[in-house]
C-alpha cells in the first residue's frame, strides 16, 4: 500500500536551484545586516497550542485553518538488564 504525501497548505520544499537561491539570499542578508550590528535570531517553529487559543480563541480561522496541533504522548522506556554474572 503506497501512501501519498501532501505538504501542509502554504508550505513547500525547496530543492536544488531553489534551495541554493534561498541559501544565497540568506547569506547576502546576513552580511548586510551584520554591517549594521544585527545578529541572527532563531525562534521556535512550534509553540504550545494553548498560547494561541488562549489569546485568540479556539473557534477562530487562524486556529481552525492555519495551525496544526500535534498530540504527543510521552512514554517512558525502561531497559532491564539481566544479571549476567552471578557473584
Amino acid at each position: 500500500m503506497t501512501q501519498s504525501y501532501n505538504a501542509p497548505k502554504g508550505t513547500a520544499d525547496l530543492l536544488g536551484a531553489s534551495a541554493r537561491g534561498w541559501d544565497f539570499l540568506q547569506e547576502v542578508a546576513r552580511e548586510v545586516f551584520s554591517r549594521y550590528g544585527y545578529e541572527s535570531i532563531y525562534t521556535p517553529i512550534f509553540e504550545q497550542t494553548e498560547v494561541f487559543t488562549r489569546g485568540i480563541g479556539e473557534a477562530t480561522d487562524v486556529v481552525g485553518k492555519e495551525m496544526y496541533t500535534l498530540k504527543i504522548v510521552v512514554v517512558a522506556l525502561l531497559l532491564f538488564v539481566p544479571k549476567i554474572l552471578q557473584g
